[in-house]
């Protein structure tokens, strides 16, 4: 068994890919992946990372907003000055996300679970339990400010580049991800070579 068009033995993880299209099909089984420890798992394609973000954005305004709401109406009655208000319009913007995130350490917030993704850590798949409220702030408030600041930078003329280092977590797809499972391919190293 040959690589077409590259003329060497196929990986285990390529024989996985090869056969997964069975299972997953042939969009989800292009992004099978390894975790660290050796475990496949499909990765959540573009799509679905920009729509779990989206949705997780969209939450995060809509708290953000239920709160300039709540705190609109003692500043109206004189309760608080102006410059309380500042501080807690401040405060506001950096305490909701981690209150969202109290409800992603399982790895699924509402953006999750509408795109059928999960986070989960990139070294062995399992959850992230108790840095949820971390992922979420990267996720809402950090992420926005990378963007404008990688903009602001490209316009400056210092062009576009990604920041180094490698992912602690990442997103799967969580029903492909079950399939491939249940189909027998839970480890890279299980995969027998024809060789």
């Amino acid at each position: 068994m040959v690589v077409p068009h590259v003329g060497r033995p196929p990986t285990r993880l390529e024989i996985v890919r090869s056969e997964a299209v069975q299972t997953v099909g042939k969009q989800d089984a292009r992004r099978v992946e390894t975790f660290k420890d050796g475990t496949l798992y499909v990765r959540a394609s573009g799509w679905q990372q920009m729509g779990t973000w989206v949705v997780d954005f969209l939450v995060y305004l809509l708290g953000v907003i239920i709160g300039i709401v709540a705190v609109s109406v003692p500043y109206s009655n004189g309760a608080i000055d102006d410059n309380q208000l500042v501080l807690f319009l401040i405060a506001l913007l950096f305490l909701v996300p981690p209150l969202y995130g109290m409800f992603y350490g399982n790895g699924r917030g509402l953006g999750a679970v509408l795109a059928g993704t999960r986070l989960v850590r990139a070294a062995d798949g399992s959850r992230i339990g108790l840095k949820g409220p971390w992922a979420m702030t990267t996720r809402t408030v950090l992420l926005p400010l990378l963007m404008v600041v990688l903009f602001a930078g490209a316009l400056s003329g210092g062009g576009f580049s990604s920041p180094g280092g490698s992912p602690v977590r990442t997103g799967i797809n969580d029903r492909a991800t079950r399939l491939l499972h249940a189909a027998g391919f839970r480890r890279v190293d299980d995969v027998r070579l024809p060789y």
